[in-house]
């Protein structure tokens, strides 16, 4: 998607998404990691992200309070219990942390080029959603997920349409190189694997979940840990979904609380 002739990596490259240079006085649509943002280039304040109801000085997040909100952040603490111990208002620190997700986002997508080679997980997941009832696939109000995972590496994760095999094969031809071993459960949608130039095996979790190295343990161990993040936020919109996706991806790859906060005053410059 592009703007004015600028790409969101051509908008967003070498600029201080917390300083003054990051926007200028034009409004443009972008997209990030699928998710459209409206960008407002010349904006100081956060209420000038907002629709005029939000106008107000109290919106202004005190610079003494940034690095103890990224904490937060780091630590799982949901914006509206982080407002009950620093000074700050509601609104501000939950545009605080959407900002810290465009962030996330945008740098992750810079990575998203890499590809992966040697041993691969493959799995689709549900996420999401505010309805109760059927979990799975099939499952009401659900968002359809599909993650790649390099064994001993990072994951990779996209919100696809559905888990039929012409959606995902695209993404696993970009994602993987030829010749790797890929594992996967035993979907249809897989079956292409068999004859797109890797080395497939699968894994039939009615009979068992582990053959030795045949198992796709460690993306469903990516997908537990992204459904507890996710379930403190009580229902996610599917709008929003993708920044809350790559929130997780980005848990998953970068190690520590501790490492992700050093990131994240790098990547945010604070």
């Amino acid at each position: 998607v592009r703007s004015s002739g600028r790409t969101i990596n051509q908008n967003l490259q070498n600029r201080n998404m917390w300083g003054r240079d990051f926007y200028s006085k034009k409004d443009v649509d972008e997209q990030v990691c699928g998710y459209s943002l409206k960008i407002f280039w010349g904006c100081t304040r956060l209420a000038d992200m907002l629709s005029s109801k939000y106008e107000d000085n109290a919106l202004q997040i005190k610079e003494k309070s940034t690095e103890r909100t990224a904490s937060f952040f780091v630590l799982e603490v949901t914006a509206r219990s982080a407002v009950d111990i620093l000074d700050m208002q509601p609104n501000s620190a939950i545009l605080f942390y959407r900002k810290i997700r465009m962030v996330i986002s945008h740098h992750l997508a810079l990575a998203a080029a890499e590809v992966f080679e040697g041993s691969i997980e493959l799995d689709e997941s549900y996420l999401g959603g505010r309805r109760k009832g059927r979990r799975s696939r099939g499952a009401a109000g659900k968002v359809v997920v599909f993650g790649i995972l390099k064994r001993n590496g990072r994951v990779y994760t996209v919100v696809v349409d559905n888990a039929k095999s012409d959606t995902l094969m695209p993404v696993i031809r970009q994602k993987i190189m030829p010749d790797s071993i890929v594992y996967t459960d035993s979907l249809s949608s897989y079956d292409k694997l068999d004859v797109s130039g890797f080395i497939h095996h699968r894994i039939t979790h009615s009979k068992e979940f582990a053959d030795r190295r045949n198992h796709i343990n460690g993306i469903e161990n990516f997908w537990n840990q992204a459904k507890r993040v996710l379930r403190k936020y009580n229902g996610i919109d599917r709008k929003s979904f993708p920044l809350f996706l790559k929130e997780c991806e980005f848990r998953f790859n970068f190690g520590t609380p501790s490492q992700q906060l050093k990131i994240l005053r790098d990547w945010c410059g604070i």
